[in-house]
């Protein structure tokens, strides 16, 4: 059979609905990769496992040919400090931990490679916020990436060419085609990725609710299950947890904005509780599954302890510096960061406490000023957003805006506005409090 013919076979076997074999799953991988299948096949296979699915051993053996279709980095001849882990978040709006969780985990002996996504839609990602540092470089060679993580102990960059190509052609073709939501793709997207770069241990970190990819927690943590199953499956010890965007991370959104919050966070200057839980829980699960520390109560201390000695800062000190950035930004980020000119706080059209926020539409809001991608060639303006943006329960007068709104004009401001007040909810009654991590998620079968 030619491999035109068996290229059809496989796509109408998972067209209704019949498990393919790891030849069939490894010979489809390596058509992605050397651009064998036309972009029609590749669209085929992907809506066929949308709406079939795929096993657990599908999903680990599409994972792994993703993972070996590019370079996979070791890290056993690199000097680095501790075992090599990393967190990893399907992305909501304000969310900046990794900013803060890679500094506190190399402070506590770790050491964390981290490539970090690029935001499309409503969410930020983690580079975009980097790029809004001068100088600092998202995209250095792996040579350089190496030598930063060993030496400091944590890196932060951008995606790379070299790793997991496969998955840079499916996932464009996945979003031209509404496939994107599939749960056996988006584990195979994310963990390739993770593998190939030669983790030791992972966390992840699935949101739902208004703000988050999957909205609804039964759908997320159907995610979260998967990407556990399948990343111990794949030999990369996994854990989740499951938490909570229906408000905004912390108190801003937009990248100069993020970054500005995390170096207050890091300092002490200020620190946000919701932020800070969430920060401290996956720093925590990352520095027990790295073995750093002997269970959680030890964790969060030497979490509390990085921060109180300044050590976490100094090591995102570093780690800018390292990549080119200011070496004094932490001490003085309004010398380096950029700021929009116009800056207006946003008054709610009547007292009361913020009941419910549709956060994707604050994601929205921020994207409307400048601040994010419709397309993957847009060009984000980093100094762009919001600022002292309120929580849910939060009491609101005349006094306390919902935010404050970061601009390129005035028009631009007061259009913003608006559509932060349509985002935002005001009640009579503050809502009940509710965690940010809801659920926890370890691998069934007692691997960790």
């Amino acid at each position: 059979m030619g491999s035109g013919a068996w290229v059809q076979e496989i796509i109408r076997r998972k067209r209704d609905g019949g498990a393919l074999s790891a030849a069939e799953i490894e010979f489809m991988v390596r058509g992605l990769t050397d651009g064998s299948l036309s972009e029609g096949q590749v669209a085929a296979f992907a809506m066929a496992v949308f709406f079939r699915g795929m096993t657990r051993d599908e999903r680990v053996v599409l994972t792994r040919a993703m993972t070996r279709s590019g370079r996979v980095l070791d890290w056993r001849d690199a000097g680095l400090p501790g075992p090599a882990v990393d967190k990893h978040s399907t992305g909501g709006v304000g969310d900046k931990v990794s900013l803060m969780l890679a500094p506190i985990v190399a402070a506590c002996g770790g050491a964390v490679p981290m490539i970090s996504g690029r935001g499309l839609g409503h969410t930020g990602g983690t580079a975009d916020k980097l790029d809004s540092i001068p100088g600092y470089a998202t995209t250095p060679d792996i040579a350089r990436f190496r030598t930063v993580v060993a030496e400091v102990g944590c890196a932060i960059i951008g995606p790379t060419v070299e790793l997991a190509p496969a998955d840079r052609r499916l996932y464009a073709i996945r979003d031209v085609t509404s496939t994107v939501e599939s749960i056996p793709l988006i584990t195979a997207s994310i963990l390739s990725k993770k593998l190939a770069a030669g983790l030791d241990a992972l966390v992840m970190d699935v949101k739902f609710g208004s703000g988050a990819f999957m909205p609804a927690l039964e759908d997320a943590a159907d995610l979260a299950r998967s990407i556990v199953d399948v990343a111990n499956g794949a030999g990369l010890p996994t854990m989740a947890l499951l938490t909570d965007m229906n408000q905004v991370l912390g108190t801003t959104a937009g990248h100069a904005l993020e970054v500005w919050e995390a170096i207050d966070y890091l300092t002490g200057a200020a620190r946000d509780p919701r932020l800070h839980e969430l920060t401290s829980a996956l720093s925590a699960e990352l520095l027990v599954r790295a073995g750093l520390a002997r269970d959680q109560d030890e964790a969060r201390a030497r979490v509390d302890g990085a921060l109180a000695s300044g050590e976490a800062a100094e090591r995102f000190r570093g780690m800018v510096a390292s990549l080119g950035g200011p070496r004094d930004l932490v001490a003085k980020p309004d010398r380096h960061l950029p700021t929009a000119p116009e800056q207006t706080p946003v008054l709610a059209e009547s007292a009361g406490y913020v009941t419910q926020m549709d956060v994707r539409a604050i994601g929205l809001t921020v994207m409307a000023l400048g601040g994010g991608r419709r397309r993957a060639d847009d060009v984000i303006d980093p100094a762009v957003g919001l600022s002292a943006v309120c929580g849910l329960g939060t009491e609101i007068d005349r006094t306390r805006p919902l935010a404050i709104v970061h601009g390129r004009s005035r028009a631009d401001a007061n259009r913003a506005a608006a559509m932060l007040r349509a985002a935002i909810t005001i009640g009579d009654r503050p809502p009940a409090p509710l965690p940010v991590v809801r659920q926890r998620i370890a691998d069934d079968r007692g691997s960790l």
